[in-house]
């Protein structure tokens, strides 16, 4: 180990790739040596889709458990106090009938509507006068305004007196006007009393709340009562109202009845009129004659006018007349046939010949003969049409003569008919009006009453409300589903990485291991036992980079973080100690020229390191450091440069790792963190592998987000991501969860005799 240290400057390092080409190089890496971060993302790209994960809400639960039990104790309480300091309510309930039956003022037989047994409209209208003012005004009256109890009722409530304390407004003193108290008594009653009425039934049952059970059965039996006593007051009223109403319309009616019977008489004298519906259905009999023989001379002179216009535009061999004649008929037929004898000689002779000018001259002869029986035709046609026009003017003359007739003895009709039926009508007015005066009087109109007490109000046994068991119930239902709200609610606005999923899901990395968080000792403290889980966790993330690619462990790894302070230099160093133990010659590099503290925890001096080397003052074998642990050698960050960029980005950088990869066979870079910095990039370049280091409940998914995309843009290889810090308890898992106490790491943890060496 001492030569490799003492020959590691005295090599020179020819044709080393350029950053570039090592970009280019890692790129364009066979995919079978992809690490299982690569696998991850591609997994994750392919299964797009998300299930709903019961499991992932019971651990958000259980993490927050404390917010949940807190505000499940903070409700129940609250119920139990409310419910314990609420002055207890009673109630009674009487029970009344109300049956249908409409108010009847003037019987009008074929008049009166038919109305529903179960009109809901009629039901709601008695339930509110059973709560109207009238009524809680009649109960008032019987009740004694300075009870004790009124006084509990009246009281401000606790809501009331919390806003005078605040707003420093004294309590309003109790009024001593009696017309006041009896108001403020009408306004207690009508707000304890409620009406329910029973589904499906004429039922409805009246409740009245208030401190003292007594007083509540009394206000409810005194609503039943007046309610009684109310509607036989109004029918009363309304039979009273009717009598004197139907008195001043009999007189009425009886005045225009007599005016209407002397207008039709004086008008039947003037205009002599004796019997008008005889004489008026005679003429209209006579009339309607009239207007049919009209309508039929009218269809006559139209077809006349049709066979007139046919004939004097068809010739005699198409017109009906024509086509019914003998004679025309046996012309026709002998002018067919010398037609065709003509065309059967004239195939043989000339038009000239002598027998074809016979043939011609008697065709000719036939044509001059159908001519004149076509004239005949249309001579008589035009005889028709002139005997058809006359007859229908002269029935159109007599028709109008008897329509004038009609129309007089119809407009003095009209008048009399409306005389006659105002007559009729006000006599039945007048006899339906009587009628029903006679009945006001004999009966008074007084009914059996509709409504009805079944069940009066007795004295409750016990306060209806508040009902404890309801309350507390209702109380840690709520209790329990605002705490869950408020946990699923600082769930989502906790946007920091706790689990390992949540690596994978976020950042589509895979997670190569999970470092518990410590309790009370340091790092170094837990390191010395090679049994505790913290030393453990470690080992298993060595092994998992052994397994990282197809090629093992990156011969040059970058651990670096997204942030400061997330464990990446005690993982740098561990993971180191850690290949040392396997027998293998490791290098660590402290790169953090910005703040190192590698250097503190191996007890080494920092005046000479790797900016020294960088800035060309040193060789590599000069910045070398030994440390404590067998096969382990450090090169320390040295004094902080005013550029650390510049100097990592430079080729003396590239050629230490070419030269490291030489002479060591692992070399582990303690760089610093990713966001803010241009350093982690630049290393994360020129290393053949990058491992992410994440505090569990410290760095955000934004933050993490953000620092893997730098390194994909400085096109790293990312080997995978490194969750420390974790607590299972405070992840949501809880004992023995998927990532649980970590007690396997620690699986035999007895303490035996050691193994010597």
């Amino acid at each position: 180990m001492q030569d490799a240290a003492d020959n590691f400057g005295d090599n020179v390092v020819t044709n080393l790739p350029s950053p570039t080409q090592r970009s280019t190089q890692l790129a364009a890496v066979d995919p079978r040596l992809q690490a299982l971060s690569t696998l991850v993302r591609n997994n994750e790209s392919e299964n797009g889709e998300k299930e709903i994960d019961l499991v992932q809400y019971w651990r958000v639960i259980v993490k927050r458990k404390w917010t949940v039990m807190g505000a499940f104790a903070i409700v129940f309480l609250t119920g139990l106090m409310a419910t314990l300091l609420t002055t207890p309510i009673f109630r009674a309930t009487a029970t009344v009938q109300i049956e249908r039956q409409s108010m009847r003022v003037v019987n009008v037989p074929g008049v009166e509507p038919v109305e529903d047994p179960y009109d809901m409209e009629f039901y709601e209208t008695q339930f509110q006068l059973l709560q109207s003012r009238s009524m809680a005004e009649k109960v008032a009256a019987q009740l004694d305004p300075n009870d004790p109890v009124f006084a509990v009722m009246s009281a401000p409530s606790p809501w009331v007196k919390l806003k005078q304390m605040v707003l420093g407004k004294p309590d309003s003193e109790q009024s001593v006007d009696p017309a006041a108290r009896r108001a403020q008594l009408v306004g207690l009653v009508q707000s304890g009393l409620m009406v329910e009425p029973v589904s499906r039934s004429r039922l409805a049952r009246i409740h009245f709340d208030s401190p003292d059970g007594a007083l509540s059965a009394r206000v409810a039996n005194a609503v039943a009562t007046g309610f009684i006593e109310s509607n036989m007051e109004r029918r009363i009223d309304t039979s009273s109202y009717a009598k004197e109403f139907l008195e001043d319309r009999l007189e009425q009616v009886k005045l225009k009845l007599q005016d209407s019977e002397k207008a039709l008489a004086e008008f039947a004298q003037r205009e002599q009129i004796v019997n008008i519906g005889d004489r008026s259905s005679l003429l209209n009999s006579d009339l309607s004659a009239l207007n049919g023989a009209l309508t039929a001379a009218k269809q006559e002179r139209i077809a006349a006018e049709a066979r007139m216009s046919q004939g004097q535009g068809m010739n005699a061999m198409s017109h009906p007349l024509m086509m019914e004649n003998q004679g025309v008929q046996a012309l026709r037929a002998t002018r067919a046939k010398l037609e065709a004898e003509y065309q059967e000689k004239l195939l043989v002779y000339k038009p000239a010949y002598p027998l074809m000018q016979q043939i011609k001259s008697q065709i000719d002869n036939i044509d001059k003969q159908l001519a004149n029986e076509m004239q005949l035709v249309r001579n008589n046609l035009g005889s028709n049409l002139q005997a058809a026009r006359e007859m229908e003017a002269r029935l159109q003359q007599q028709v109008d003569e008897l329509t004038s007739q009609v129309l007089s003895l119809q407009s003095r009709s009209t008048d009399f008919t409306v005389l006659e039926r105002e007559v009729e009508t006000n006599r039945q007015l007048y006899d339906a009006l009587l009628q029903r005066y006679k009945e006001i009087g004999i009966t008074s109109n007084v009914d059996a009453n509709n409504v009805s007490v079944v069940d009066s109000a007795l004295v409750p046994g016990g306060p209806y409300k508040p009902d404890l068991r309801r309350n507390l119930m209702l109380a840690s239902a709520l209790g329990l589903i605002l705490g869950i709200l408020l946990a699923f609610l600082f769930e989502f606005l906790d946007d920091t990485l706790k689990r390992p999923d949540e690596i994978e899901r976020h950042l589509g990395l895979g997670v190569l291991g999970v470092i518990p968080k410590l309790d009370k000792v340091t790092p170094d403290e837990a390191l010395l036992d090679p049994r505790s889980a913290f030393s453990e966790a470690y080992r298993s993330v060595r092994t998992s980079l052994q397994f990282s690619t197809d090629d093992g462990v990156p011969k040059c790894l970058l651990v670096t973080s997204p942030s400061a302070s997330e464990g990446k230099s005690t993982t740098a160093l561990t993971l180191a100690r850690n290949f040392a133990q396997l027998g293998r010659r490791v290098l660590l590099i402290d790169a953090d020229l910005r703040n190192p503290s590698l250097h503190r925890t191996l007890g080494t001096d920092n005046s000479v390191g790797l900016s020294n080397y960088l800035a060309g003052s040193i060789k590599p074998a000069a910045a070398i450091k030994p440390t404590k642990t067998l096969r382990l050698t450090f090169i320390p960050s040295g004094p902080l440069p005013p550029n650390p960029a510049e100097l990592l980005a430079g080729p003396k950088m590239l050629s230490l790792l070419a030269l490291a990869g030489e002479k060591f066979d692992q070399v582990i870079i303690d760089g610093p963190p990713v966001m803010g910095l241009a350093d982690s990039p630049i290393l994360a370049n020129v290393s053949a592998g990058t491992l992410l280091v994440i505090e569990a409940g410290s760095s955000r998914i934004a933050t993490a987000k953000a620092a893997f995309k730098r390194l994909l843009g400085a096109r790293a290889h990312v080997v995978g991501a490194l969750l420390t810090k974790y607590d299972a308890k405070v992840a949501g898992y809880g004992y023995g969860g998927e990532y649980g106490e970590y007690q396997y790491y620690s699986y035999g943890g007895a303490r035996g005799q050691s193994l010597t060496t």
